[in-house]
């Protein structure tokens, strides 16, 4: 069965995933995107929704920032969020 994301942690997840289009060429954004992923990360273990959770780590666990370089996993990382699209 799936499980039942609370309402604002999927609307930050849509956040992240619009974010995370535009950050893999700017690594302002790419740490916006990696902070807001911590953020969710947090919340969704506090609200016991332990599949999303380990699919956020596995997210964070290949998102390294890095200043003056591009992303080189950043369509690996955009083919994760988008399961976490409606």
């Amino acid at each position: 069965m799936a499980e039942t994301l609370p309402d604002d942690i999927q609307k930050d997840l849509e956040k992240a995933c619009a974010l995370h289009q535009r950050a893999s060429a700017d690594y302002q954004k790419c740490v916006e995107f990696n902070g807001l992923m911590a953020n969710i990360l947090a919340r969704l273990e506090d609200a016991d929704c332990v599949r999303a959770a380990d699919r956020v780590m596995g997210i964070l666990l290949e998102c390294n920032p890095r200043e003056g370089a591009h992303c080189d996993k950043s369509s690996m990382i955009s083919e994760k969020m988008k399961k976490f699209q409606k």
